[in-house]
């Protein structure tokens, strides 16, 4: 028996495709969400139902975006879910979640089991996204919802960490065994819940600056501050800002970096650095 064919199924390696098959996670995961009827729930790839089927008992409609045009095909024609069903055969990264939200007239709740090959840029899709959705449910590489809740000082804490910190609230729900999955992954996986802030604890002028600065720091995480930060910032400007030229990216908290996005938007650096 091929254990990549689920349901009929074939699991496709190039979508990265790992489908959940075990009721109880299903049942934990479905009830972390909560889903109330009302409420505009969205599930990224939805694959063949396994959240989809439990979430949509409990609403009257769902929207769910599917890449795979086999599995969309499949969702069209379920017994039970299709007429509850708005199915976007695309790519999530492609999706313009505040023009859905418009739609919707309300603000989103989205959830999945992502794919773990886009994951981290599908994450930075939708943070740009954040005034538009309530919450998020996702099902990742357990490695991933390491660095999302991770803190300074820690080897997990970079780049995404503080985007993700940056934008919401980030709290692990449960983790989840290869065992719950059809074929089961190579990796452990978590689930985290993501919740945008109502009010930015440190809002910052310009978002490409802050990108900039934590893709510079962290890109060279070995090295110091007044090594991979220093064509943006002398050691003295960030001793004035409270932050000490000779700490690695990692033991910079996420105020430091806004408050240093926040410096570097009021004083461009000038052309020759």
């Amino acid at each position: 028996m091929n254990n990549r064919v689920h349901q009929g199924h074939l699991a496709r390696k190039r979508f990265g495709q790992n489908f959940l098959n075990d009721q109880f996670i299903i049942e934990s995961i479905v009830s972390a969400i909560n889903p109330q009827k009302g409420q505009a729930l969205v599930e990224i790839g939805p694959g063949l139902g396994a959240l989809t089927e439990p979430v949509g008992e409990r609403l009257d409609a769902l929207t769910v975006v599917e890449l795979d045009r086999d599995l969309a095909a499949r969702l069209q024609t379920h017994p039970f879910l299709a007429p509850k069903l708005t199915i976007y055969q695309q790519d999530a990264m492609t999706m313009d979640f505040a023009e859905l939200a418009k739609k919707q007239g309300q603000a989103l709740r989205v959830f999945g089991n992502l794919p773990y090959n886009i994951s981290t840029p599908l994450m930075f899709h939708l943070f740009s996204y954040t005034d538009a959705i309530a919450d998020m449910h996702f099902m990742l590489q357990k490695e991933v919802v390491n660095r999302l809740v991770a803190g300074p000082g820690t080897k997990a804490y970079g780049r995404l960490s503080v985007m993700a910190q940056y934008y919401c609230k980030v709290i692990p729900v449960l983790e989840v065994p290869p065992g719950a999955f059809t074929p089961p992954p190579k990796v452990d996986s978590a689930v985290v819940r993501l919740v945008p802030h109502a009010t930015l604890p440190h809002p910052v002028k310009a978002l490409n600056i802050l990108n900039r600065i934590t893709t510079a720091a962290f890109n060279q995480r070995r090295k110091t501050l007044r090594n991979s930060l220093g064509n943006l910032f002398s050691p003295e400007t960030l001793a004035e800002l409270g932050v000490d030229s000779a700490l690695r990216a990692e033991n910079v908290s996420v105020a430091q970096y806004c408050q240093m996005a926040n410096f570097l938007a009021e004083n461009p650096p000038s052309q020759e650095s």
